[in-house]
């Protein structure tokens, strides 16, 4: 199945929920993995990675990766990317939601790969995912004040009495 023909399967499952989508160029491959779909209500984040996964044709049973970024617009993306090693198919969504209110469900039921990814996700960008089950710092201390890859983080002068190297 092609990311057209996936991409064309959600829209008419999901509707107005799935926005655009997005035609990687250059490579079959990269066509392939990067193509993605735009998700129009962050709340419905959950319901089409859950459809993705258990639906016989798509059968998603991989989560790749879950990836979370700042738009430098007052946005904030989350990209998940999967495949289906039974398929032979990959396949890409974002959600894009605003810095003030970076909230997106949580998809560690449907794939464990997630957990540490959203952990991340939230550690170093700020995006809260509803229900996961830890979410909490993975790479900085929990006192840490911000998100370091927000393109609006001040790196503090000193931590713990100590200057910060940047």
């Amino acid at each position: 199945m092609t990311n057209k023909e996936i991409y064309e399967k959600l829209k008419a499952v999901f509707g107005n929920k799935i926005g655009d989508f997005n035609e990687q160029t250059g490579s079959e491959y990269a066509k392939r993995t990067s193509s993605y779909a735009d998700v129009a209500e962050p709340g419905a984040v959950h319901e089409i990675c859950q459809y993705l996964r258990d639906d016989s044709d798509l059968a998603f049973e991989n989560l790749n990766s879950v990836s979370c970024g700042d738009n430098g617009d007052k946005t904030l993306y989350v990209a998940y990317h999967m495949e289906s090693m039974s398929k032979k198919h990959a396949f890409a969504l974002k959600v894009t939601v605003p810095v003030d209110h970076p909230i997106v469900p949580s998809v560690t039921d449907l794939w464990a790969s997630a957990n540490w990814h959203e952990r991340e996700g939230y550690d170093m960008i700020g995006i809260k995912f509803l229900e996961h089950p830890d979410l909490r710092r993975i790479l900085l201390d929990d006192d840490w004040v911000g998100h370091p890859l927000r393109k609006d983080y001040k790196h503090p002068e000193f931590y713990r009495g100590m200057k910060v190297q940047y």
